[in-house]
């Protein structure tokens, strides 16, 4: 019998931060260099750690998190690239040994200095009214690229004497009105030198050089052919454009709408997807967090790559919602119901389990706050699903399945 065409799907289901690095890292080790990993939303803000059971660790951004395992990745057309941020980490993983194979989309948006700087001065002038922002540009990206004259993709990086020029647009026309819209038009004046300066636009240029050198331009029927599928989502599903809490969400669907567009490209079949949460919540930037508390939830709780900075503030805990973890879900399968032709079939996996020490879990229900065993809780944040992946430590090794 034909077996179906099958995808696994890994997806925050919270505000991020939740653990798909690893629980990616965890699916590829099954399939090493025959597995691609495609990214299927965000861009260079992710931050997706994974650590070997070797030690090795690294904050993926833009290479998939299968990297470690020796997996490819797939820079998808929803998925915005960032020349800039990619040939740090690409320096970053060559220090560890690892040059990862990594395709690109030619229809993938790409980010340029103006949009971070666009970003981050927005970010500052908002003060105490901040959105959350990175600070890297990837919502101004796929403004700017809205406007065709200054829209620009992978597939258009190649004529260089054209970019220079296109670039040019974007820092003296584009740039000052978008601040304008903003309300923040006399910060162009006050930051002109960066704005105009031309080694920054020559050393752009440059950098598109490099990164088109080290990556390849195809679709993703070129890049996937004969290999096994494996989607990694960026952010949760607690800050989807459409289901989040304006204004404090990304620029993205982060559940299974492009997630399905891409099926649908490939005819698949089936998607195995695995919701993942940390056994407590957390969010980084500003926006509403339901059940926060003051510190941290536990005593064991360790988080070296959620490091403040000058755009999001510290890392903030909560205790875990079941209930909005729930219906999260929920939302994003009834997605699904629009693509009959793809059946799908969710399981959940909490992480961080081990920074609970000898605590009991706690977490809220019906509004009540609430103690059990990881089994029990387990149990109940599963809320039918077939099995639980329980992460137990850093790395996969020590990933349990319960259920």
């Amino acid at each position: 019998m034909r077996q179906p065409k099958t995808a696994q799907v890994v997806i925050g289901a919270q505000f991020g931060d939740e653990g798909k690095g690893k629980i990616t890292d965890y699916y590829a080790a099954a399939v090493g260099t025959d597995g691609v990993v495609a990214r299927f939303n965000g861009g260079a803000q992710a931050g997706h750690t994974v650590v070997t059971p070797d030690g090795l660790r690294h904050v993926f951004s833009h290479v998939g998190s299968g990297a470690f395992a020796g997996a490819a990745t797939f820079l998808s057309r929803f998925f915005v690239s960032n020349p800039i941020l990619f040939l740090k980490e690409w320096e970053v993983l060559a220090t560890q040994g690892i040059r990862p194979l990594v395709y690109v989309d030619p229809h993938s948006p790409v980010t340029t200095p103006y949009e971070m700087m666009i970003n981050q001065i927005s970010e500052r002038e908002r003060g105490t009214d901040r959105h959350g922002s990175c600070g890297i540009g990837f919502g101004e990206t796929l403004e700017r690229n809205l406007t065709p004259v200054y829209a620009l993709t992978v597939g258009a990086l190649d004529d260089a004497g054209a970019l220079a020029v296109k670039l040019d647009a974007i820092r003296r026309v584009y740039a000052p009105a978008r601040l304008a819209r903003l309300g923040f038009g006399e910060a162009f004046a006050r930051n002109a030198g960066l704005f105009l300066s031309d080694a920054i636009l020559e050393h752009f240029v440059a950098d598109t050089r490099c990164f088109l050198a080290r990556t390849t331009v195809a679709d993703i029927q070129t890049a996937t052919h004969s290999r096994r599928l494996l989607f990694e989502g960026a952010q949760g599903l607690l800050l989807d454009q459409d289901r989040g809490f304006f204004p404090h969400v990304t620029r993205s669907n982060t559940g299974l709408r492009n997630v399905l567009a891409l099926a649908g490209d490939l005819g698949l079949e089936r998607l195995e997807v695995t919701y993942v949460t940390r056994a407590y919540l957390t969010r980084h930037g500003a926006g509403p967090l339901p059940h926060e508390l003051p510190e941290k939830p536990y005593p064991g709780v360790i988080d070296a790559t959620n490091v403040p900075n000058a755009y999001q503030g510290a890392l903030r805990f909560a205790w875990l919602d079941l209930d909005l973890l729930s219906h999260a879900i929920a939302e994003d399968l009834a997605d699904a119901k629009r693509w009959p032709e793809v059946s799908v079939n969710a399981r959940l996996a909490i992480t961080c389990l081990d920074q609970l020490g000898d605590e009991p879990a706690t977490y809220y229900r019906d509004g009540l706050r609430r103690a059990a065993s990881i089994e029990s809780f387990a149990a109940a944040a599963s809320a039918g699903m077939a099995d639980v992946l329980l992460g137990i430590g850093a790395d996969r090794n020590s990933i349990q399945v319960s259920g």
